[in-house]
This record gives structure tokens, sequence and C-alpha cells, in this order.
């Protein structure tokens, strides 16, 4: 069976590793054709994500979405939305819910998401 939203995204997290999940359907598709597109890539970001997925040591690939992008809404809760830059087109995009240790992907896309077009 395919992923969907609220699943989580295999392996199960081990220790202190953090857990994610897919926040969107969307985000479970296309998390499977960023791992097609650039496996090697998706995985160094799904190691980052479940090691620190707040971590600021390489801005230029991961970091915190600013202005109207900052935060999202997610099951009623404003929490701090990330980015993690897979390849120079792929993107996922997550929210982190800290006091549950839950990383929810809510984009991901071997292409460049569109809000961010001006």
């Amino acid at each position: 069976m395919s992923p969907k939203r609220g699943d989580d995204v295999p392996p199960p997290p081990v220790g202190t590793e953090w857990r994610l999940r897919f926040g969107t359907t969307e985000a479970a598709k296309g998390w499977g054709e960023l791992c097609a597109e650039a496996s090697g890539n998706a995985r160094r970001c799904f190691e980052a994500l479940r090691a620190n997925p707040l971590s600021t040591g390489d801005p230029d690939r991961q970091h915190r979405l600013r202005g109207r992008l900052a935060a999202r809404v997610f099951g009623g809760v404003e929490l701090p939305q990330w980015e993690y830059e897979v390849t120079a087109g792929g993107r996922v995009r997550y929210v982190v819910d800290e006091a549950a240790r839950v990383v929810h992907l809510v984009y991901a896309s071997p292409r460049h998401p569109k809000d961010t077009e001006a």
C-alpha cells in the first residue's frame, strides 16, 4: 500500500532519533519521486532530519523559512516551517513538533516549490 498522510517515514526511529511522518499525501508521493531521482541526497536529508531537524549548521542546505512561509498551522497548532534542499531543484519542507519530537513532511518533490517565486 502506498504511504499517505499520517504514516511514518520508514524505518522507525531508534534511540534519540526524531520520528518522521508524512504530513500530506502529496508529500508522501513526492518523497517517493525524490528518492527515485536522487537517492543519495534523499538519504542524506532523511538522516539530517532524523538527527536534528532544527540544525543551523548548513544554512544553504537546511534552514527555517522566513516571511509568510515561516510557520504553518498543522493539526490546529502553528509550527515552525523548515526546508531542506535535497538537489538544486528538489526540496523537502517540514514542520517540527518539538514537544512530540516529530517532523511532519508537508512538501517533498524533485521540483522547486512555486510559492517562493516572485
